[in-house]
């Protein structure tokens, strides 16, 4: 059936403008697959080299991700922050058969004497990371080896258990930056995770292999540990590498599933278009004795000839896309610098096969009717459109439309993630609503639209005129720019409706003069020297970081806020909007935001199932919520719950009401309520990014479909146009009509993608914020405005073209 035959290779041949436009909706698709397969597979194979690690053959660690469940039952995320080992697994790894030795390995930052940042380790790390003394000896309890200084001479460290100390320099060793060894005692109980380490790096006895080294220290370990070998030592001396995976496989996965649907979608309307412009050369073809197995047979073999250069074409520019994705990625730090791009045969071929399938079934789709009627009504029904309605496409719409409305009902009376999962059906459910009802719709808004129309002189009346009667070539010019309208309006909408509640809440709660921060963090006595600054009447210091909170069946990340100081200082920085209940700093006690709060299903009195930064479980008692968590904190807590659990326990920020700016730079850089807020909306920015980058990948791609599908329709109207010539219309006159006609399927097109956007919009926000959406009216102009330029640019260029060609002709 698919053997290449002589019709197909002709209509290819000599009519090779009519698969232009069929080439290009099917090139644009194959892009978006492959870029979004490539950015997949990335994050399915990404990989870190060991360097830490390298002459470690067998490290052992602590799983890095949380789950919900016991096992490998439900949901499971990465930790927020390094999970750590109990100490004493170290002999119980070095006793494992093979093994020759076992070593902790614990890193955690220190503040040197001006509050410089220094990476800190354990003396006894070196005997697998290779460093050497160039002076004096081994730290012991009260030494540490340093990269700079004076051997025999003191040094101060403060470390992030709290203590400040001068320490005795018992050696140097040369490394890149700055760095600190301590004795292994001293690292284990100034790390701020007192009894747990990082890692166990596991040496082999002579002749023993890594992987029996792996299996023996397994055995040794059972449940306690993951033991790794090879590349996988690399995620275990880099955590982010978790969050980079989780990260690419959302992008590749989660939005490449809705960028693939949105591209097939698109380019099977446009090769439906193409073929269901050719129904007067099919009822011609049945009319001279063509059965309906060689019509769907011609069409099968135009798109093996068409979709596979198709799929081809689109994928240089998907890797492009793909790369330059990744890129950016690298650069705002998501992805660590030694990941690389995974480009393998896999995406490649997907795409391909995507758009040869789409191609295939979208066209024997469109000339199913063609292929099975009689050749006499073929010729009837070529000649002008059909208006009866279809059987099956108007039921499934209809079905459509009621869905969109209940997903739309059941989110609004939801909130958090699963008002945001519900909204995402409405969108979906509508869109596939308009391309099923597309011709009713169309006609809808042709005799709504074009009321106005006909008062506004013959080319306008003749616009009008032309799109009631074609309704069935308007559908395939709006569903593209609905589709356009829709997809950005929401990622880009939302956005900003996050970013708007998040500053007003900002603005409402931050109520400190000064804010201090300082890298690595804050002194462990910052808050003490705050209050003695001068006019200073209040400092608390906050310890910022996040935990995971099981939500509807699933672990999301919160933002936590451990805070030193008492609950009155605490009160005289931040308005947190208290709703019920009193704060408390106590341990074991949380104050939480009402959202999150309603989302986890726990009220005032009750226990907070969570899981704080290293993955170790919690249940504090929520004794307050408040309502500006996505401004200041969705948590808050005392210090003393968090520090044992973090990387770094400095305090990152202190917060003072009063005082003065030259009075609190001892302490780190000092910035203002308004230079605080502008800092934060600098991080809201660099968040905003990936929205906009899938707006702009979704709507920028639904816009050139729509750009494509116009120029297609009014290249197939040149016979239409000449006529038009010929019965004394001007060229000015037939340009004025077709300009009307583009600015009929914009406006029709932006009015539906409008309202759906805010139907999805609405409940989504309602439920993420318990506010409604903020549409900035620039950026909402700024669409609609493209869309119109796009739409008019798209029909006036070729027609120009179409009446030149008529007029040399003639």
């Amino acid at each position: 059936m698919f053997l290449p035959n002589g019709l197909a290779r002709a209509a290819l041949r000599f009519k090779p403008s009519g698969f232009v436009g069929t080439f290009i909706a099917l090139a644009l698709a194959a892009m978006i697959v492959a870029a979004c397969g490539i950015l997949l597979e990335t994050g399915v194979r990404a990989e870190v080299p060991p360097e830490r690690y390298a002459h470690a053959p067998v490290v052992a660690a602590a799983d890095q991700r949380a789950r919900l469940g016991h096992g490998d039952d439900g949901d499971n995320q990465p930790v927020p922050d390094r999970a750590r080992l109990d100490g004493s697994l170290v002999a119980r790894a070095a006793a494992a058969p093979g093994a020759r030795t076992a070593v902790a390995d614990v890193t955690f930052p220190v503040r040197g004497p001006q509050g410089t940042p220094v990476a800190a380790h354990n003396w006894g790390s070196t005997t697998f990371t290779g460093e050497r003394l160039t002076a004096g000896r081994a730290p012991g309890p009260g030494e540490v080896v340093l990269t700079h200084g004076t051997v025999g001479g003191r040094v101060t460290l403060t470390t992030p258990d709290g203590t400040r100390t001068a320490y005795r320099v018992s050696g140097l060793a040369r490394v890149p930056g700055e760095a600190a060894w301590f004795a292994d005692s001293d690292a284990v109980r100034r790390s701020g995770h007192p009894g747990r380490v990082d890692a166990i790096a596991v040496l082999p006895r002579a002749g023993v292999d890594a992987e029996t080294l792996k299996a023996q220290v397994s055995r040794a370990l059972g449940h306690r540990a993951l033991v790794h070998t090879g590349d996988d030592r690399g995620a275990v001396e880099d955590p982010s590498l978790a969050q980079a995976r989780e990260l690419l496989t959302g992008l590749g996965g989660s939005f490449g599933g809705i960028a693939t649907l949105v591209a097939v979608f698109t380019a099977a309307g446009t090769v439906a278009l193409g073929v269901g412009q050719r129904a007067r050369e099919f009822a011609l073809l049945r009319a001279i004795g063509t059965t309906p197995r060689q019509i769907r047979r011609t069409i099968a073999t135009e798109a093996l000839l068409v979709a596979p250069p198709a799929g081809a074409a689109g994928c240089l520019p998907g890797i492009a896309l793909a790369r330059w994705w990744f890129g950016q990625l690298q650069d705002k730090g998501a992805v660590p610098d030694a990941v690389r791009v995974s480009v393998s045969w896999i995406p490649l071929l997907t795409a391909v096969g995507t758009v040869l399938v789409t191609a295939l079934c979208a066209g024997g789709l469109a000339a199913r009717r063609s292929s099975r009627i009689k050749p006499g009504q073929a010729l009837g029904e070529a000649s002008v459109e059909r208006l009866r309605i279809g059987w099956i496409r108007t039921p499934l719409g209809l079905a459509a439309v009621v869905g969109g409305c209940v997903c739309a009902g059941l989110a609004s009376s939801l909130s958090g993630d699963d008002a945001a999962n519900a909204a995402l059906g409405i969108v979906f459910l509508f869109m596939l609503a308009v391309a099923l009802l597309g011709p009713l719709v169309a006609r809808a808004c042709a005799a709504l639209f074009g009321l106005p129309l006909r008062g506004a002189g013959a080319p306008a009346a003749l616009a009008a005129a032309n799109a009631r009667t074609n309704a069935r070539r308007l559908a395939s010019a709006i569903t593209p720019i609905v589709l356009a309208m829709a997809f950005a309006s929401v990622l880009v909408f939302l956005q900003t409706s996050q970013d708007k509640v998040t500053a007003d809440q900002q603005r409402a709660g931050v109520t400190a003069d000064h804010i201090v921060t300082a890298q690595p963090g804050l002194a462990p006595d910052a808050v003490r020297q705050a209050r003695r600054s001068p006019e200073v009447t209040a400092a608390v210091g906050l310890l910022r970081t996040s935990v995971l909170v099981p939500v509807s069946g699933a672990l999301d990340s919160a933002s936590a806020q451990g805070v030193t100081g008492s609950v009155r200082d605490l009160a005289a920085v931040q308005d947190l909007d208290v709703r019920h209940g009193r704060l408390s700093l106590r341990p074991g006690e949380i104050a939480v935001d009402s959202g999150l709060a309603r989302n986890a299903h726990a009220g005032v009195g009750e226990r907070l199932h969570l899981l704080l930064p290293d993955g170790t479980r919690a249940a504090p008692v929520i004794v307050a919520t408040y309502g500006r968590g996505m401004g200041l904190s969705e948590l808050t807590m005392s210090r003393a719950d968090l520090a044992s659990h973090v990387t770094s326990a400095f305090d990152t920020e202190l917060w003072t009401k009063g005082g003065t700016t030259a009075g609190l730079a001892p302490l780190g850089t000092v910035l203002d309520r308004d230079g605080y807020s502008a800092a934060q909306s600098l991080d809201r920015e660099l968040n905003a990014w990936a929205n906009t980058v899938m707006a702009a990948v979704l709507g920028g791609f639904a816009a050139v479909a729509a750009g494509n599908t116009l120029v297609m329709t009014v290249l197939a109207r040149r016979r239409e146009l000449g006529t038009l010539r010929l019965i004394g219309s001007t060229r000015r006159q037939i340009l004025r009509m077709i300009r009307w006609e583009a600015l009929l399927v914009t406006l029709a097109g932006i009015a539906l993608g409008t309202a759906i956007a805010v139907a999805t919009l609405v409940p989504m926000m309602n439920g993420l914020t318990g506010q409604g959406p903020y549409i900035p009216p620039v950026v909402y102009g700024a669409f609609a405005g493209g869309i119109l330029l796009l739409g008019l640019t798209a029909v006036t260029v070729p027609a120009r073209a179409a009446l030149r060609r008529e007029t040399l002709e003639g």
